[in-house]
């Protein structure tokens, strides 16, 4: 592990440069530098092992004597640097930064300078349903469980990986109970800042929670239902595409992926059809984009869209089933505040076919839409406080079934306005504590109410 000690002899070796050698004419910035460095040494060396008179600089010096200290030198930094090599190089403290599109400690990999990087988040909660709206039972669950696993080949290539644990079990043989995945496997190679290329099981660009999903990053225990049913959360296709930035303002990611699997949908929405990366159905293509602006003029805000389209039926029902999905977003932080609304609104050509196939309605039109608002309230009360606060209201509207196919019933259940207030409290950066209460309003039937209390934590 990089530790205080191996940061030390850094500071030793890079000192014991700087004063032996001509050729360090600054504190080198990487182990490949000091590399360089004695590379450099080993010619000056071999320079003055062939040269007969002493040098001018250096009269009370033997041309013997100065190799030797040269080569001692030279010996004692090249043990020293490949001893730090084949360290595991994680910080003590690492900085959190959000890079590429992926969440924080899922961009561990692109800090490193070369070789492994492990992180990782998880998340538990209890849930309490109000019981005179439903039969819901109370429920304490260790949600997720995940480790992040990338390695840096070179500068110009690696790969980032994330293993996920759900509901502390392997299953049983049931997925409700819990299983084990891999969310994303990618490789990344890097090209220019304006193209660089993915290849793998690839985050589809939608929305923003599917990428950065880490649950400090987003307020209430839950991830936002719109993001799960209309947006499906977390949504991961086999593929190939390009991401980079167009100006250091404007930024881009797109994909080719394999389709949906319509027989997959449901009247909860399209989350099913998701292929997933195990052996995801590829008769027919998708197609992904994004486009996210960070205005210089407003600081901390951020503005987006994305979209997906592709043919869904994969030749298992006599039609193409093109399902298209769209969504806007913006986002504002500035100081304690903070501000998140999205849209989105999708459509499923030849529905009144998929409804036939699997026996129950599928929309042919479905929507959602929320927007939330936090603030940090307590430097207001400890104006020098590291710690966090923040109360929160979230509001959100979707149906999975905004218009039914001919010849068949439109399901109320299915359009609900929820309404959320909870805290969030932050002792450090990377641990969370929340609570949370969401009150459901549904056209038709009833849906309980919860109390949520849980915790989150990424390394």
């Amino acid at each position: 592990m990089f530790n205080s000690k191996n940061a030390l002899n850094l500071s030793i070796i890079g000192s014991l440069i700087l004063s032996s050698s001509a050729f360090a004419l600054e504190k080198p910035k990487s182990m490949d530098d000091m590399w360089k460095i004695i590379e450099a040494q080993q010619k000056q060396i071999e320079a003055l092992q062939n040269t007969k008179s002493l040098p001018e600089e250096i009269p009370t010096k033997s041309p013997h004597s100065e190799v030797k200290t040269l080569e001692r030198k030279t010996d004692i930094l090249s043990q020293e640097v490949e001893k730090l090599r084949t360290n595991l190089a994680i910080p003590e403290e690492a900085q959190y930064k959000s890079a590429y599109g992926m969440g924080p400690a899922a961009s561990k990999v692109y800090a490193v300078g070369k070789g492994l990087s492990i992180g990782g988040y998880g998340e538990g909660n209890y849930q309490a349903n109000v019981s005179d709206k439903g039969a819901a039972k109370d429920n304490a669950d260790m949600e997720r469980m995940v480790l992040y696993v990338g390695y840096k080949f070179t500068d110009k290539i690696l790969f980032n990986s994330e293993i996920e644990f759900e509901h502390a079990s392997s299953g049983e043989g049931s997925e409700l109970k819990g299983e084990v995945g891999v969310e994303f496997a990618s490789l990344d190679f890097f090209i220019d800042p304006i193209a660089n290329a993915r290849a793998g099981l690839v985050l589809m660009p939608m929305g923003l929670v599917n990428r950065i999903h880490e649950p400090l990053f987003y307020f209430g225990n839950h991830r936002p239902e719109v993001e799960q049913r209309i947006i499906p959360s977390t949504w991961r296709e086999m593929g190939a595409g390009f991401f980079g930035s167009i100006t250091p303002n404007l930024t881009y990611t797109a994909y080719v992926v394999n389709g949906l699997d319509a027989l997959g949908f449901s009247s909860d929405g399209i989350a099913e059809g998701r292929g997933g990366g195990s052996n995801a159905k590829a008769d027919n293509f998708g197609y992904t984009a994004r486009v996210d602006y960070d205005p210089t003029f407003v600081n901390g805000l951020t503005v987006g869209a994305s979209g997906y389209v592709g043919k869904s039926g994969q030749k298992q029902l006599n039609a193409d089933v093109l399902t298209q999905l769209y969504e806007a977003h913006v986002q504002w932080k500035y100081r304690g505040l903070e501000f998140r609304a999205l849209g989105s609104l999708g459509f499923i050509d030849d529905a009144g076919i998929v409804s036939a196939a699997v026996g129950q309605t599928i929309g042919s039109q479905n929507y959602g839409y929320y927007s939330e608002l936090g603030y940090d309230i307590l430097p207001l009360i400890l104006p020098n406080t590291t710690h966090y606060l923040a109360p929160f209201v979230r509001y959100e509207k979707l149906d999975t079934i905004a218009k039914a196919p001919t010849g068949f019933a439109d399901d109320l259940t299915k359009d609900w306005q929820i309404y959320q207030v909870g805290l969030q409290y932050k002792p450090i950066p990377n641990v969370v504590i929340k609570a949370d209460y969401r009150n459901y309003v549904t056209k038709q039937g009833t849906h309980p109410d919860d109390f949520n209390l849980g915790f989150g934590f990424i390394f």
